[in-house]
């Protein structure tokens, strides 16, 4: 996944400037001797949601989703620390943000809602009424 000139592509008629992504190199956290010390491979990326070119109801959906990589002031910041070169980690980092955003972009159909027919009410109650019946069967036989 290699990002366009023209920004992060998103779909056919949607992509980010890359220009309102700021991305820096950190030092990654864990195990990686001593070379994990000196080497910023980790990428931190920031997308200010409020401030972007994204389509209104795009950045309503994105702040309204309930994930805590998203700031009260509506930034995005995804941590990339998987790889140990900095290229894949960016790649990854700019891959992760695409999905996010695709995500947003896909509206669910709204569900109709939908009642029983008057036939599968009473084949409901038809079968409750057999299987008590059967039920009823299985008690234990009265001698008197």
């Amino acid at each position: 996944m290699e990002p366009e000139d023209t920004g992060l592509p998103i779909n056919s008629r949607l992509s980010i400037p890359l220009d309102e992504i700021d991305m820096q190199a950190i030092r990654a956290q864990g195990a990686g001797g001593q070379n994990v010390n000196k080497v910023s491979s980790a990428i931190h990326l920031r997308f200010d949601i409020r401030a972007s070119s994204l389509p209104e109801d795009y950045k309503q959906r994105l702040l309204g989703l309930r994930d805590r990589r998203v700031s009260s002031e509506g930034v995005l910041v995804l941590k990339a620390q998987r790889f140990r070169s900095q290229d894949k980690n960016r790649e990854d980092a700019l891959q992760r943000l695409q999905e996010l955003v695709r995500t947003v972009t896909v509206t669910q159909k709204k569900r109709l809602p939908t009642r029983p027919s008057r036939t599968a009410r009473k084949k409901r109650v038809d079968s409750k009424t057999r299987r008590g019946q059967l039920k009823s069967l299985r008690g234990k036989i009265d001698q008197s």
